[in-house]
């Protein structure tokens, strides 16, 4: 299967040079989202060969990110999938092959933080579980899902799964307009363990959400405005 490696970046000095050193063992097609980087995380991503980089002048968002991936990939018929991974360490890079493996029997397959133990696991962030656990509850219940955790970014995508959706949050709620609009299409979801990483605990979700409590009202918005545009059907949930 020929697929394209997607890895948003904003100032990510600190790991994106280890992290694309990682990738290429695996992933001949690298694309680099740079959302509007402010230090030398450009500069960096310019010494590197065979990278393929997509700017932003400003930063408009982590879902802003991987749209223009979504449609850099759907625009190059050449790949037959997609895959999505973040530049702080959080994705390791041994698990990509069984996401990629996963496409043989579903459209998406998404890690899970939750589906299984690894040696590498930490505990996570008390608010961040807390607001995992109760948006994945009230998505499994809207549509059937069942899922174990709505939020992680390690994902793969066939293409042509990809070419049905029309995705337009900028924000870190862009994977519940995800999951909504599969639903949505009919597409299959395929879950896979990941290890819990977390090497920034206290990572910044913006002024306003990283109060837990407006986090939630943001992501139910989210949801909300999905669920009325698309009036989402029930997905099948690939096993």
């Amino acid at each position: 299967m020929n697929f394209l490696t997607a890895i948003p970046v904003y100032n990510e000095t600190a790991t994106v040079e280890s992290i694309l050193s990682q990738v290429k063992e695996f992933s001949p097609n690298i694309l680099v989202v740079d959302d509007g980087s402010t230090d030398s995380t450009p500069d960096l991503i310019s010494k590197q060969d065979g990278i393929k980089v997509i700017c932003h002048k400003t930063n408009k968002g982590y879902g802003a990110a991987l749209i223009s991936a979504f449609r850099y990939a759907v625009s190059h018929p050449e790949y037959e999938a997609l895959l999505t991974m973040d530049c702080d360490g959080q994705h390791d890079p041994s698990r990509a092959h069984l996401l990629l493996d996963g496409l043989s029997k579903a459209d998406i397959v998404s890690g899970s933080r939750y589906l299984g133990q690894f040696e590498a696991d930490v505990e996570a962030p008390p608010d961040r579980l807390k607001v995992n656990r109760l948006i994945t509850k009230e998505l499994n219940a809207l549509l059937k899902f069942e899922l174990t955790d709505s939020f992680c970014g390690y994902k793969a995508y066939r293409s042509s799964a990809l070419a049905k959706l029309d995705i337009t949050e900028s924000g870190w709620g862009m994977p519940l307009q995800v999951l909504v609009q599969a639903a949505k299409a009919g597409l299959s979801i395929k879950e896979v363990p990941v290890p819990r990483i977390y090497l920034d605990a206290k990572r910044s979700f913006g002024p306003v959400l990283n109060d837990p409590s407006e986090r939630i009202q943001y992501y139910r918005g989210v949801i909300e405005r999905e669920m009325a545009r698309a009036n989402a059907s029930t997905p099948v949930i690939a096993k």
